[in-house]
């Protein structure tokens, strides 16, 4: 597909999608940097992956209701496991959200072995599909990005660390399905490490100006060359996250 013959139909609803999983994933992640545990968020993907990949492997309906509670089960089971972790070893936190990622992925392997679509269902899981997302979905996903943004923003601190893994745990099962594993990971931590030391109090508006942008950029850069989606917006939020943290920098200097 190019830009020419690129079908608005297709590039609104991923384009939407985008402006949902930044809208919810850029304060979730500013809270992940400064508690020092960046890579929960590809735990608790990770874990709310298997949970898909044991519904299909059980044999239920791929979009059926039944998937949607298996993945936020698993992930609400691994984000209460690692809110445990944190409060009885905070010290090796960061090493057992490893564990509990490569332990995940390996069970999610071990699932998909004997699956003849196992590496089709795998890369789904890692660059998802967000140029075919189901635009009948967009209403739900809206409104669960609305209620997660409600929580945040209205309680807070007051969420404490099990209120904070439970908010986090939704919020990237929601996501992971829709645009995979790269790009949960690249649009929690990009924007929210581009604009780590920002202290103008425009930091927020920042972030999502990143966020923003590197969807925008790599969805029209992937519909022009014909190059994988997923990977091309993980580029281009890179790419925007390195130029804001430049020009911040300088304009610090």
């Amino acid at each position: 597909m190019n830009l020419d013959s690129a079908s608005l139909s297709i590039l609104l609803p991923a384009f939407v999608v985008g402006l949902l999983v930044t809208a919810t994933h850029v304060p979730l992640g500013m809270q992940v940097l400064a508690r020092g545990i960046v890579f929960i968020d590809l735990a608790v993907a990770q874990i709310a992956g298997v949970g898909v990949i044991l519904a299909d492997f059980i044999g239920w309906e791929p979009q059926g209701l039944a998937v949607q509670v298996a993945a936020l089960s698993a992930a609400l089971a691994g984000a209460f496991l690692l809110t445990w972790t944190e409060r009885r070893w905070p010290d090796l936190q960061e090493a057992i959200i490893g564990v509990v990622f490569v332990l995940a992925s390996s069970i999610g392997l071990l699932l998909l072995a004997k699956n003849v679509h196992g590496g089709e269902h795998l890369k789904e899981l890692l660059l998802g599909q967000i140029l075919w997302v189901n635009s009948d979905r967009l209403p739900m996903q809206a409104l669960i990005a609305a209620i997660i943004l409600a929580a945040w923003f209205g309680f807070g601190a007051r969420l404490g660390r099990i209120g904070f893994y439970a908010l986090f745990a939704c919020a990237v099962t929601a996501s992971v399905q829709l645009v995979g594993l790269y790009l949960v990971f690249a649009t929690l931590v990009i924007p929210a490490l581009a604009t780590c030391y920002d202290k103008s109090g425009r930091r927020h508006l920042k972030s999502y100006l990143v966020g923003v942008t590197g969807y925008a950029a790599g969805l029209a850069v992937s519909a022009a060359t014909d190059l994988p989606t997923g990977a091309m917006i993980v580029c281009a939020l890179a790419l925007t996250g390195g130029a804001v943290a430049w020009f911040g920098r300088r304009g610090r200097a």
